[in-house]
């Protein structure tokens, strides 16, 4: 099979299986979105989704967070991984906002990496999630499947190196569900440990060594 046709084929398949892929996130705008995804980094949407409920009633806006201190913050996202780093990059987040671009989220991801606590991986999330830009954010799960899969190269050992071949290979249109096809199938499915290989419909294309039976 070649790498077009095995490409061809996993889009087709979560196309008809997961048309209408999205972050598990809950946010109503690009703000919360982003505060959402900068609490997410090695920690779970669950936990995520059950902390912002407090933050965004305290702070609705990034003029609100911009002036929150530390000890104000901090006790509402202290169940969150690396709660002392996430504090200062969020008050530092929405100071920028304030001053560089008027409140507004920017959306390219040249700008948002200018952001204290955001990251290649963070601005792919929001300019593909919020503007369906064709750009691929590379978490754990996408990493892990991608490979597998076969979807990338064994060469492919960065982050970045993954979004490259995976940029290259499926076409613009579909860049900004597929990183949600590959997060969900990753989290559910084909997870890290003990995969359920018996509910991977797109097992055949599978190279993982150590498949469940």
């Amino acid at each position: 099979m070649t790498k077009k046709e095995k490409y061809n084929l996993v889009i087709d398949y979560f196309t008809n299986n997961i048309p209408n892929a999205e972050t598990e996130l809950i946010y109503d705008n690009p703000f919360q979105l982003l505060v959402a995804v900068i609490l997410s980094a090695q920690c779970t949407d669950v936990r995520v989704n059950l902390t912002t409920p407090a933050v965004f009633k305290k702070y609705p806006t990034s003029e609100a967070l911009s002036q929150a201190t530390f000890d104000d913050l901090f006790p509402l996202i202290r169940s969150i991984s690396y709660p002392n780093n996430k504090t200062k990059h969020l008050i530092g987040m929405a100071q920028m906002l304030q001053c560089t671009y008027n409140g507004n989220v920017p959306m390219t991801v040249d700008e948002l990496v200018q952001l204290p606590g955001v990251g290649r991986k963070t601005a792919n999330v929001i300019t593909s999630v919020i503007d369906k830009q064709p750009n691929m954010a590379v978490d754990t799960h996408v990493f892990r499947v991608s490979h597998r899969l076969g979807l990338v190269s064994t060469k492919a050992t960065t982050p970045l190196a993954v979004e490259k071949e995976l940029i290259k290979h499926i076409p613009p249109e579909h860049v900004h569900r597929a990183h949600h096809w590959l997060i969900l199938h990753g989290r559910y499915i084909c997870v890290a440990r003990k995969p359920k290989c018996r509910a991977c419909i797109i097992g055949d294309l599978c190279q993982f060594e150590e498949k469940t039976q």
